[in-house]
């Protein structure tokens, strides 16, 4: 994978479901994922690391118990460790997530949402 160009928009092209990361490559012990999104999330934590949204098309909303963080095109935003957010999107959005590998895509919350990071076809 490390010698693979990838396509951002491309690799989002061949994702048909909402909330279900896929790798688009890795660097050192993290992985780059794409995401499609639409509706509201779970409210979750990650209590061990940061998380990174860069929103590629559509507008996303970080809930935040004191707050709320809209992200638009090109907009980046980390939640830091151990702070309860909840991601909605009214329309859908693509994204890419940067997370450390093995990242739950729920944190500590578990649930229906769960799902495990799928590779790209």
């Amino acid at each position: 994978m490390a010698d693979d160009v990838r396509n951002v928009l491309d690799a989002l092209s061949t994702i048909d479901e909402h909330w279900h990361p896929h790798r688009l490559t890795s660097v050192n012990d993290y992985d780059v994922k794409v995401v499609k999104l639409q509706g509201e999330f779970v409210w979750h934590t990650h209590p061990d690391t940061d998380e990174l949204f860069m929103v590629v098309s559509g507008q996303l909303t970080i809930q935040l118990r004191d707050r709320d963080v809209v992200l638009n095109p090109h907009d980046v935003f980390v939640v830091p460790r151990g702070v309860e957010h909840c991601p909605k999107a009214d329309d859908e959005v693509h994204a890419i997530l940067f997370e450390p590998k093995g990242t739950v895509n729920t944190g500590d919350a578990g649930g229906d949402l769960t799902s495990e990071l799928q590779e790209l076809g």
